[in-house]
């Protein structure tokens, strides 16, 4: 029987997760496995990966062939590493502490550089919000501007045509009181 690790889907249509599992080759993909030995999320970022290493380590002694995806998210986490310094003190080329050692410096170089992509993310949503919010501030003070400046507008031409109706009662009422009274004088004939 022909073992592989591989991704099994799961979720709903263009939001899946995947559970990581080992089963038999001619088994469907989302059918009948042996063991679930982990889980994968794409949908984060960076993807959620939860592995368990030694079950994983375990299979692949045991012959089972990782998938093309599977065989990254093993060498993502350290799996095929630690496999491959095994086999170093199993033909001893390396002692054991060695192996331990180099394992660990990798894996809390892995950490530092998972959490430094985190934070990096984190940052830059943090400055998109910030530039965001900027950028509506401006928009609304140029609005705010635009409204200010029309009410002015509207003010000064009610001001106007105020002026020019008191101007015209002024006027009329001036020409009325300057304006000489007509005498009548008899036509001669």
């Amino acid at each position: 029987m022909a073992v592989k690790i591989r991704l099994a889907r799961h979720g709903k249509k263009n939001f899946a997760f995947y559970h990581i599992v080992v089963a038999d080759s001619r088994a469907p993909r989302d059918g009948r496995f042996i063991e679930r030995i982990g889980s994968y999320n794409p949908n984060t970022n960076p993807a959620t990966i939860e592995l368990d290493n030694e079950k994983a380590l375990t299979w692949l002694y045991n012959g089972a062939q990782p998938s093309d995806t599977c065989r990254r998210i093993l060498s993502y986490k350290g799996v095929l590493l630690k496999k491959h310094l095994l086999e170093g003190v199993k033909k001893g080329a390396i002692t054991q502490e060695v192996a331990d050692s180099k394992w660990s410096a990798w894996m809390t170089e892995k950490e530092s550089k998972v959490v430094a992509k985190k934070s990096e993310l984190a940052q830059t949503s943090r400055s998109a919000k910030k530039s965001a919010l900027e950028v509506e501030a401006k928009i609304k003070e140029t609005r705010a501007e635009e409204i200010a400046k029309k009410k002015r507008d509207e003010a000064a031409k009610a001001a106007k045509a105020a002026a020019a109706e008191s101007n015209a009662e002024v006027e009329a009422e001036v020409a009325e009181v300057e304006a000489p009274a007509v005498e009548e004088t008899p036509v001669q004939e």
